[in-house]
Protein backbone atom coordinates (compact mmCIF):
# COMPACT_ATOMS: atom_id res chain seq x y z
CA UNK A 1 0.00 0.00 0.00
CA UNK A 2 1.30 3.47 -0.81
CA UNK A 3 2.48 5.84 1.70
CA UNK A 4 0.10 8.38 2.76
CA UNK A 5 1.23 12.07 2.51
CA UNK A 6 1.34 12.71 6.56
CA UNK A 7 2.45 9.10 7.50
CA UNK A 8 4.44 9.47 10.81
CA UNK A 9 3.53 12.68 11.76
CA UNK A 10 2.02 12.07 15.64
CA UNK A 11 -0.78 14.86 16.63
CA UNK A 12 -1.89 14.88 19.91
CA UNK A 13 -5.74 16.57 20.08
CA UNK A 14 -5.97 17.44 23.45
CA UNK A 15 -8.94 19.83 22.17
CA UNK A 16 -12.49 19.74 22.56
CA UNK A 17 -15.59 20.15 20.58
CA UNK A 18 -15.56 21.76 17.24
CA UNK A 19 -13.03 23.83 15.66
CA UNK A 20 -9.00 22.15 16.84
CA UNK A 21 -10.48 18.87 16.56
CA UNK A 22 -11.05 19.69 12.69
CA UNK A 23 -7.82 20.37 12.24
CA UNK A 24 -6.45 17.13 13.65
CA UNK A 25 -9.17 15.37 11.54
CA UNK A 26 -7.68 17.30 8.23
CA UNK A 27 -4.65 15.92 9.25
CA UNK A 28 -5.74 12.40 10.46
CA UNK A 29 -7.54 12.12 6.88
CA UNK A 30 -4.15 12.23 5.47
CA UNK A 31 -2.32 9.76 7.20
CA UNK A 32 -1.29 11.63 10.18
CA UNK A 33 -1.59 9.08 13.67
CA UNK A 34 -3.82 11.32 15.68
CA UNK A 35 -3.90 10.95 19.48
CA UNK A 36 -7.64 11.92 20.49
CA UNK A 37 -7.50 12.98 24.42
CA UNK A 38 -10.78 12.81 26.57
CA UNK A 39 -11.74 13.31 29.94
CA UNK A 40 -12.14 10.13 32.06
CA UNK A 41 -16.19 9.10 31.89
CA UNK A 42 -17.15 12.19 30.56
CA UNK A 43 -15.69 11.96 27.12
CA UNK A 44 -15.87 14.85 24.72
CA UNK A 45 -18.66 17.31 24.54
CA UNK A 46 -18.89 16.05 21.05
CA UNK A 47 -20.09 12.28 21.70
CA UNK A 48 -23.66 14.19 22.90
CA UNK A 49 -25.17 14.20 26.23
CA UNK A 50 -27.82 11.64 24.81
CA UNK A 51 -27.33 8.22 24.34
CA UNK A 52 -27.69 6.83 20.42
CA UNK A 53 -26.55 4.66 17.80
CA UNK A 54 -24.69 2.51 20.18
CA UNK A 55 -23.32 5.59 22.15
CA UNK A 56 -21.76 7.29 19.25
CA UNK A 57 -23.73 11.03 18.17
CA UNK A 58 -23.47 10.72 14.41
CA UNK A 59 -21.60 14.18 15.09
CA UNK A 60 -18.74 12.29 16.26
CA UNK A 61 -18.59 9.76 13.99
CA UNK A 62 -17.04 12.75 11.85
CA UNK A 63 -15.21 14.43 14.21
CA UNK A 64 -13.36 12.07 15.47
CA UNK A 65 -12.64 9.49 12.77
CA UNK A 66 -9.12 8.18 11.90
CA UNK A 67 -8.51 9.07 15.77
CA UNK A 68 -7.17 6.93 18.53
CA UNK A 69 -9.76 7.64 21.68
CA UNK A 70 -7.70 7.72 24.62
CA UNK A 71 -8.45 9.19 28.80
CA UNK A 72 -6.42 11.15 30.71
CA UNK A 73 -7.41 13.76 33.44
CA UNK A 74 -4.94 16.82 32.99
CA UNK A 75 -6.96 18.22 36.34
CA UNK A 76 -4.88 16.25 37.95
CA UNK A 77 -0.59 16.21 38.17
CA UNK A 78 -0.32 12.36 37.49
CA UNK A 79 -2.29 13.29 34.58
CA UNK A 80 -0.08 16.00 33.45
CA UNK A 81 2.40 13.67 33.57
CA UNK A 82 1.75 11.85 31.47
CA UNK A 83 0.84 14.47 28.74
CA UNK A 84 4.24 15.52 28.74
CA UNK A 85 5.28 11.75 28.10
CA UNK A 86 2.69 11.92 24.98
CA UNK A 87 4.31 15.28 24.13
CA UNK A 88 7.72 14.09 23.83
CA UNK A 89 7.19 11.70 21.23
CA UNK A 90 4.70 14.16 19.37
CA UNK A 91 4.78 16.28 16.19
CA UNK A 92 1.48 18.49 16.72
CA UNK A 93 -0.26 19.30 19.68
CA UNK A 94 -3.57 21.09 19.67
CA UNK A 95 -5.24 22.81 22.75
CA UNK A 96 -8.39 25.14 22.69
CA UNK A 97 -8.15 25.97 26.44
CA UNK A 98 -8.71 29.66 27.35
CA UNK A 99 -5.60 31.22 28.02
CA UNK A 100 -3.99 30.53 31.71
CA UNK A 101 -5.51 27.23 31.34
CA UNK A 102 -1.93 25.31 30.48
CA UNK A 103 -0.49 27.62 32.66
CA UNK A 104 -2.31 26.33 35.42
CA UNK A 105 -1.88 22.92 34.14
CA UNK A 106 2.11 23.63 34.04
CA UNK A 107 1.57 22.13 30.10
CA UNK A 108 2.13 25.89 29.09
CA UNK A 109 3.77 26.31 25.64
CA UNK A 110 7.34 27.55 26.97
CA UNK A 111 7.07 24.08 29.24
CA UNK A 112 6.41 22.24 26.41
CA UNK A 113 9.11 23.25 24.55
CA UNK A 114 11.56 22.22 27.39
CA UNK A 115 10.02 18.77 26.75
CA UNK A 116 10.39 18.69 22.82
CA UNK A 117 11.96 21.42 20.66
CA UNK A 118 10.33 20.60 17.68
CA UNK A 119 7.27 20.33 18.78
CA UNK A 120 4.08 22.54 17.04
CA UNK A 121 1.89 24.01 19.08
CA UNK A 122 -1.30 25.17 18.39
CA UNK A 123 -3.56 26.83 20.71
CA UNK A 124 -7.21 27.29 19.49
CA UNK A 125 -9.61 30.22 21.41
CA UNK A 126 -12.40 32.63 21.07
CA UNK A 127 -10.35 35.74 20.97
CA UNK A 128 -6.70 34.53 20.90
CA UNK A 129 -3.60 34.31 23.49
CA UNK A 130 -3.14 38.06 23.88
CA UNK A 131 -5.87 40.93 24.28
CA UNK A 132 -8.42 42.48 26.41
CA UNK A 133 -10.65 39.47 25.51
CA UNK A 134 -8.30 37.10 25.79
CA UNK A 135 -9.46 35.46 28.88
CA UNK A 136 -13.41 35.40 27.79
CA UNK A 137 -14.67 32.64 26.10
CA UNK A 138 -17.17 31.94 22.47
CA UNK A 139 -18.55 29.47 20.59
CA UNK A 140 -19.05 29.70 16.95
CA UNK A 141 -22.62 32.46 17.08
CA UNK A 142 -20.93 34.46 19.85
CA UNK A 143 -17.46 35.07 17.40
CA UNK A 144 -19.49 35.59 14.57
CA UNK A 145 -21.46 38.50 16.18
CA UNK A 146 -18.42 40.00 17.26
CA UNK A 147 -16.44 39.41 13.92
CA UNK A 148 -18.77 41.38 11.81
CA UNK A 149 -20.63 37.84 10.17
CA UNK A 150 -23.87 37.90 11.91
CA UNK A 151 -24.93 41.26 11.48
CA UNK A 152 -25.06 41.32 7.41
CA UNK A 153 -27.34 37.89 7.31
CA UNK A 154 -30.65 37.90 6.62
CA UNK A 155 -33.26 40.72 5.71
CA UNK A 156 -32.88 44.67 6.35
CA UNK A 157 -36.36 44.69 7.97
CA UNK A 158 -35.51 41.66 10.49
CA UNK A 159 -32.96 41.40 13.31
CA UNK A 160 -29.78 39.45 12.28
CA UNK A 161 -29.55 35.73 12.24
CA UNK A 162 -26.83 33.23 12.27
CA UNK A 163 -26.30 30.12 10.08
CA UNK A 164 -27.92 26.95 11.58
CA UNK A 165 -23.89 25.06 10.47
CA UNK A 166 -21.40 26.00 12.52
CA UNK A 167 -19.41 27.85 9.54
CA UNK A 168 -16.53 29.57 11.98
CA UNK A 169 -15.78 26.64 13.72
CA UNK A 170 -14.87 25.12 10.12
CA UNK A 171 -13.08 28.14 9.00
CA UNK A 172 -10.75 28.03 11.73
CA UNK A 173 -10.23 24.46 11.47
CA UNK A 174 -9.33 24.66 7.91
CA UNK A 175 -7.32 28.06 8.88
CA UNK A 176 -5.68 25.89 11.75
CA UNK A 177 -4.82 22.93 9.14
CA UNK A 178 -2.95 25.47 6.77
CA UNK A 179 -0.82 27.13 9.95
CA UNK A 180 0.11 23.41 11.35
CA UNK A 181 1.59 22.59 7.93
CA UNK A 182 2.90 25.80 7.52
CA UNK A 183 5.53 25.49 10.51
CA UNK A 184 5.90 22.00 9.78
CA UNK A 185 7.59 23.04 6.50
CA UNK A 186 9.53 25.96 8.58
CA UNK A 187 10.70 23.11 11.08
CA UNK A 188 11.89 20.11 8.51
CA UNK A 189 12.85 22.27 5.55
CA UNK A 190 14.18 25.74 7.02
CA UNK A 191 15.46 23.77 9.95
CA UNK A 192 13.39 26.53 12.41
CA UNK A 193 12.52 24.09 14.90
CA UNK A 194 8.99 23.88 17.11
CA UNK A 195 6.34 26.83 16.69
CA UNK A 196 3.38 28.14 18.93
CA UNK A 197 0.42 28.97 16.74
CA UNK A 198 -2.08 31.59 18.22
CA UNK A 199 -5.36 30.72 16.40
CA UNK A 200 -8.49 32.65 16.79
CA UNK A 201 -12.02 31.99 16.14
CA UNK A 202 -13.04 35.41 15.83
CA UNK A 203 -10.17 36.43 13.44
CA UNK A 204 -10.85 32.88 11.49
CA UNK A 205 -14.54 35.04 11.15
CA UNK A 206 -12.91 38.19 10.47
CA UNK A 207 -10.99 36.89 7.79
CA UNK A 208 -14.18 35.57 5.99
CA UNK A 209 -15.74 39.12 5.74
CA UNK A 210 -14.03 40.12 2.48
CA UNK A 211 -13.09 43.80 1.33
CA UNK A 212 -15.51 45.43 4.12
CA UNK A 213 -12.81 47.16 5.81
CA UNK A 214 -11.63 48.78 2.75
CA UNK A 215 -14.71 49.91 2.11
CA UNK A 216 -15.38 51.28 5.58
CA UNK A 217 -11.72 52.67 5.79
CA UNK A 218 -12.53 54.49 2.57
CA UNK A 219 -16.14 55.84 2.23
CA UNK A 220 -16.92 54.81 6.10
CA UNK A 221 -20.01 52.90 4.26
CA UNK A 222 -21.34 49.44 6.32
CA UNK A 223 -22.00 46.44 4.63
CA UNK A 224 -25.87 45.79 5.67
CA UNK A 225 -28.12 43.71 5.55
CA UNK A 226 -29.30 42.58 1.83
CA UNK A 227 -31.21 39.46 2.40
CA UNK A 228 -30.40 37.08 -0.54
CA UNK A 229 -29.06 39.86 -2.97
CA UNK A 230 -25.71 41.41 -3.68
CA UNK A 231 -26.79 44.72 -3.68
CA UNK A 232 -23.48 45.61 -6.03
CA UNK A 233 -23.77 42.69 -8.08
CA UNK A 234 -26.73 42.28 -10.07
CA UNK A 235 -28.47 40.37 -10.94
CA UNK A 236 -27.99 37.85 -8.05
CA UNK A 237 -30.86 36.28 -6.39
CA UNK A 238 -33.01 33.14 -5.26
CA UNK A 239 -36.36 32.68 -6.97
CA UNK A 240 -39.61 30.19 -6.15
CA UNK A 241 -40.31 28.22 -9.28
CA UNK A 242 -43.48 26.55 -10.20
CA UNK A 243 -42.69 23.42 -7.98
CA UNK A 244 -42.05 25.47 -5.06
CA UNK A 245 -38.61 24.71 -4.80
CA UNK A 246 -36.08 27.66 -4.50
CA UNK A 247 -33.39 28.97 -7.47
CA UNK A 248 -30.53 31.00 -6.84
CA UNK A 249 -28.21 32.39 -9.48
CA UNK A 250 -25.74 34.86 -9.86
CA UNK A 251 -25.29 36.70 -13.47
CA UNK A 252 -23.36 39.86 -12.55
CA UNK A 253 -21.18 40.01 -14.63
CA UNK A 254 -21.92 42.07 -18.00
CA UNK A 255 -21.20 38.60 -20.07
CA UNK A 256 -23.79 36.72 -17.88
CA UNK A 257 -26.12 39.13 -18.13
CA UNK A 258 -26.53 39.13 -21.58
CA UNK A 259 -26.36 35.25 -21.12
CA UNK A 260 -29.83 35.66 -19.03
CA UNK A 261 -31.71 37.61 -21.11
CA UNK A 262 -31.00 34.90 -24.22
CA UNK A 263 -31.87 32.70 -21.71
CA UNK A 264 -35.05 34.37 -20.88
CA UNK A 265 -35.65 35.16 -24.76
CA UNK A 266 -35.66 38.99 -23.17
CA UNK A 267 -32.69 40.27 -25.40
CA UNK A 268 -35.18 43.59 -25.52
CA UNK A 269 -33.73 44.03 -21.62
CA UNK A 270 -30.45 44.60 -23.14
CA UNK A 271 -31.42 47.96 -24.95
CA UNK A 272 -33.44 48.93 -21.58
CA UNK A 273 -32.20 51.87 -20.59
CA UNK A 274 -32.95 51.10 -17.05
CA UNK A 275 -30.75 47.75 -17.21
CA UNK A 276 -28.74 48.72 -19.89
CA UNK A 277 -25.76 49.09 -17.82
CA UNK A 278 -24.15 47.77 -14.51
CA UNK A 279 -25.10 50.88 -12.59
CA UNK A 280 -28.42 50.99 -14.22
CA UNK A 281 -29.13 47.26 -13.38
CA UNK A 282 -28.39 48.29 -9.28
CA UNK A 283 -30.29 51.20 -9.59
CA UNK A 284 -33.40 49.50 -10.71
CA UNK A 285 -32.60 45.87 -9.41
CA UNK A 286 -36.27 45.23 -7.74
CA UNK A 287 -37.99 46.20 -11.45
CA UNK A 288 -35.53 43.50 -12.85
CA UNK A 289 -35.82 40.85 -9.63
CA UNK A 290 -39.50 41.41 -10.70
CA UNK A 291 -39.41 40.54 -14.10
CA UNK A 292 -36.95 37.66 -13.44
CA UNK A 293 -38.90 36.19 -10.81
CA UNK A 294 -42.01 36.06 -12.97
CA UNK A 295 -40.15 34.20 -15.53
CA UNK A 296 -39.03 31.54 -12.96
CA UNK A 297 -42.34 30.67 -11.32
CA UNK A 298 -43.97 29.94 -14.21
CA UNK A 299 -40.98 26.61 -14.55
CA UNK A 300 -39.98 24.05 -12.61
CA UNK A 301 -36.70 24.18 -11.12
CA UNK A 302 -35.66 21.12 -13.61
CA UNK A 303 -36.74 23.68 -16.17
CA UNK A 304 -35.03 26.61 -15.31
CA UNK A 305 -31.51 24.79 -14.24
CA UNK A 306 -31.46 23.29 -17.64
CA UNK A 307 -32.23 26.43 -19.55
CA UNK A 308 -29.30 28.71 -17.56
CA UNK A 309 -27.16 25.54 -17.18
CA UNK A 310 -27.61 25.40 -21.45
CA UNK A 311 -27.00 29.08 -21.30
CA UNK A 312 -23.82 29.28 -18.99
CA UNK A 313 -25.33 30.95 -16.16
CA UNK A 314 -24.35 29.75 -12.52
CA UNK A 315 -27.37 28.15 -10.46
CA UNK A 316 -28.72 25.87 -8.55
CA UNK A 317 -31.45 24.75 -6.92
CA UNK A 318 -31.00 25.42 -2.70
CA UNK A 319 -30.63 21.67 -1.20
CA UNK A 320 -31.65 20.37 1.66
CA UNK A 321 -29.52 17.48 3.06
CA UNK A 322 -31.42 14.85 1.50
CA UNK A 323 -31.09 16.67 -1.89
CA UNK A 324 -27.86 16.54 -1.57
CA UNK A 325 -27.73 12.74 -0.37
CA UNK A 326 -29.66 12.13 -3.91
CA UNK A 327 -27.36 13.95 -6.00
CA UNK A 328 -24.77 12.17 -8.08
CA UNK A 329 -22.21 14.85 -8.22
CA UNK A 330 -21.25 14.16 -4.40
CA UNK A 331 -21.59 10.27 -4.43
CA UNK A 332 -19.16 10.59 -8.28
CA UNK A 333 -16.40 12.74 -6.71
CA UNK A 334 -16.74 10.91 -3.10
CA UNK A 335 -17.81 13.46 -0.88
CA UNK A 336 -20.41 11.31 0.13
CA UNK A 337 -19.48 7.79 1.42
CA UNK A 338 -21.11 4.60 2.57
CA UNK A 339 -18.89 3.60 5.31
CA UNK A 340 -19.30 0.21 7.20
CA UNK A 341 -18.76 0.69 10.86
CA UNK A 342 -18.06 -2.41 12.74
CA UNK A 343 -20.93 -1.04 15.48
CA UNK A 344 -23.14 0.51 13.74
CA UNK A 345 -23.47 -1.18 10.32
CA UNK A 346 -23.57 0.72 6.98
CA UNK A 347 -23.94 4.81 7.39
CA UNK A 348 -23.23 7.55 4.83
CA UNK A 349 -20.20 9.61 6.15
CA UNK A 350 -18.27 12.95 4.32
CA UNK A 351 -15.78 11.63 1.76
CA UNK A 352 -11.74 13.13 2.23
CA UNK A 353 -11.72 16.76 1.03
CA UNK A 354 -9.66 18.09 -1.03
CA UNK A 355 -9.47 15.09 -3.59
CA UNK A 356 -5.40 14.55 -4.16
CA UNK A 357 -4.73 12.45 -7.38
CA UNK A 358 -1.81 10.65 -6.90
CA UNK A 359 -1.95 10.26 -2.78
CA UNK A 360 -5.22 10.18 -1.17
CA UNK A 361 -6.59 10.52 1.65
CA UNK A 362 -8.36 7.95 3.58
CA UNK A 363 -11.21 7.12 6.23
CA UNK A 364 -10.10 4.47 8.44
CA UNK A 365 -12.31 4.04 10.72
CA UNK A 366 -14.63 5.96 13.01
CA UNK A 367 -15.16 8.01 15.70
CA UNK A 368 -14.27 5.19 18.40
CA UNK A 369 -15.40 4.58 21.98
CA UNK A 370 -14.01 6.00 24.89
CA UNK A 371 -11.05 5.11 25.81
CA UNK A 372 -10.71 2.24 23.21
CA UNK A 373 -6.96 3.37 22.62
CA UNK A 374 -5.83 3.38 26.20
CA UNK A 375 -3.94 0.18 26.41
CA UNK A 376 -2.33 0.77 23.08
CA UNK A 377 -1.13 3.94 23.49
CA UNK A 378 -0.01 3.82 27.20
CA UNK A 379 1.41 0.11 26.41
CA UNK A 380 2.98 0.82 23.10
CA UNK A 381 3.45 4.44 22.40
CA UNK A 382 4.84 5.66 26.22
CA UNK A 383 5.74 1.91 27.99
CA UNK A 384 3.70 2.20 30.27
CA UNK A 385 3.08 -1.46 32.32
CA UNK A 386 -0.15 -3.19 31.83
CA UNK A 387 -0.18 -2.77 35.92
CA UNK A 388 0.67 1.07 36.13
CA UNK A 389 -2.06 0.94 33.39
CA UNK A 390 -4.83 -0.38 35.63
CA UNK A 391 -3.47 1.76 38.56
CA UNK A 392 -4.05 5.03 36.73
CA UNK A 393 -7.68 3.44 35.79
CA UNK A 394 -8.49 2.88 39.32
CA UNK A 395 -7.01 6.45 40.39
CA UNK A 396 -9.74 7.68 37.38
CA UNK A 397 -6.31 9.47 35.81
CA UNK A 398 -7.46 7.21 32.73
Amino acid sequence: MAKSPLEGLLVIDFATLIAAPIVAAFLGDFGADVIKVERPILGDPSRGTQIYMNGKNPAWLDAARNKKTITLDLHKSEGQGIAKQLIKKADVALFNFRPGVLENWDLNPNQLHEINPRLIICLVSAYGQTGPKKSKGGFDRTVSAYAGITYTSGYPEHPPVRTRYPLVDFLTGYLGAFAVMTALYNRDVNNKGGEVIDLSLAEAAFMATGGSLSRYSTNKSIEERTGNRINFFVPSEQFETLDRKIITFNAGTEKLWQQLATAMERRDLLENKKFKTYLARISNQDDLYEIIGNWVKNKTSEVVIEILDKAGVPCEKVNNIADIVNDSHFWERGSILEFNDEKLGKLLVKGVIPKFKYNPGSIRFLGPGLGEYNNEVYRDLIGLSQEEIEELKAKKVI
